[in-house]
């Protein structure tokens, strides 16, 4: 159930998720047919994307995690980003598919590409569950989109605020009952 102060509307239904994980790996699949590549998830909020999106893969695939931070405890980024978990996996040399649920600003993605590049991967792609470009404050190419979405507060489907919400089987727009 959702806080007292907040309201939840349905912005992409389950079904709407499913067919769209769907078309994503069907387009992966296509570009990585000869490959092993290594999909790295963005923790927390894209594990359940990734773990979908793998199951419709039918190539080899070796997965790995990051955690990064750019939010503090409310639903603004603080801006800062920094690693708070490191990859186990050398990807020097490695195809690297980057598995992201939300490009906002775009500063976390920007910030992980960048430091991903300077591992020397032989290719590195971004796959986006959602995209909110309106808000973007730093250029980011994403190469599997799922979602274009507006500047909305999202939660559901892993996405959280404050750890609650990532639960929700669709993908819904939180909003503040205050300032409705």
């Amino acid at each position: 159930m959702p806080d007292k102060n907040y309201q939840l509307k349905v912005l992409i239904s389950r079904e709407e998720i499913k067919n769209t994980v769907a078309r994503l790996a069907k387009e992966i699949k296509e570009d990585y047919h000869d490959t092993q590549p290594l999909l790295i998830s963005v923790l927390k909020g894209s594990f359940m994307f990734m773990a979908d999106l793998i199951r419709q893969l039918d190539l080899p695939v070796e997965i790995d995690f990051i955690k990064l931070s750019s939010y503090g405890a409310g639903m603004k980024s603080s801006g800062e980003v920094k690693v708070v978990q490191e990859l186990k996996t050398p990807i020097k040399g490695r195809d690297v598919l980057v598995i992201e649920d939300v490009v906002d600003t775009g500063l976390t993605i920007s910030f992980l590409l960048n430091y991903l590049r300077k591992k020397k991967p032989a290719s590195l792609k971004l796959c986006a569950l959602t995209d909110k470009p309106s808000r973007h404050k730093a250029p980011v190419s994403i190469d599997y989109l799922g979602f274009t979405l507006p500047d909305k507060f999202i939660v559901g489907y892993g996405l959280d605020l404050n750890e609650k919400f990532r639960n929700l089987p669709d993908i819904c727009v939180l909003e503040n009952d205050e300032s409705s």
